[in-house]
């Protein structure tokens, strides 16, 4: 007998892909999201965030986890922003001598730690600082598919990101 099917986990980053920043031609749209949550007027960059974002993760067929330095602040500041639930956080571990040599390799400090927290679990990660170092090291050291889905910080998550994403998600694993 086998146990439940889990779904993809989606490790969402906060800074680049949610709150888009780096243009310098233009101004960014500036959303109001109704009352504020607590502690929501110490960052500005806050109301760069569509809403919308939170209906369309929430339709993708994965767990979404936070995977950003925003940790569980991204629960109390973002989540009831776009509507979402409370999500799992990654835990970051502690630096070490190993991150020293992954930077010299060119590997993000985050993909260690991802693949980890995967498990061997499906997953597919968005973040603005993947590089193809990190698409190696995780095809090379996580046993299940993976899609590290690089979003241009200066946009954020876009129509064609979600289509992306919806595609991976749904093949058949």
């Amino acid at each position: 007998m086998t146990g439940p099917v889990q779904r993809p986990l989606l490790f969402l980053d906060v800074d680049g892909p949610l709150i888009p920043f780096g243009a310098v031609s233009h101004p960014y749209p500036v959303y109001a999201t109704g009352p504020e949550p607590l502690g929501a007027d110490a960052n500005p960059l806050l109301t760069r965030i569509n809403p919308e974002h939170g209906p369309r993760l929430a339709a993708l067929p994965c767990e979404v986890v936070w995977a950003t330095t925003w940790m569980a602040d991204a629960n109390d500041c973002i989540a009831p922003r776009i509507g979402l639930p409370q999500l799992a956080v990654v835990g970051w571990p502690e630096p070490s001598d190993l991150d020293d040599q992954d930077e010299r390799n060119g590997l993000h400090w985050k993909t260690r730690a991802l693949v980890e927290w995967a498990a061997g679990r499906p997953f597919a990660w968005v973040d603005d600082e993947i590089t193809d170092t990190d698409r190696s090291w995780v095809a090379a050291h996580h046993q299940g598919h993976a899609l590290l889905h690089r979003v241009d910080p200066r946009h954020g998550l876009r129509d064609s990101d979600y289509v992306a994403l919806d595609s991976w998600l749904r093949q058949p694993r």
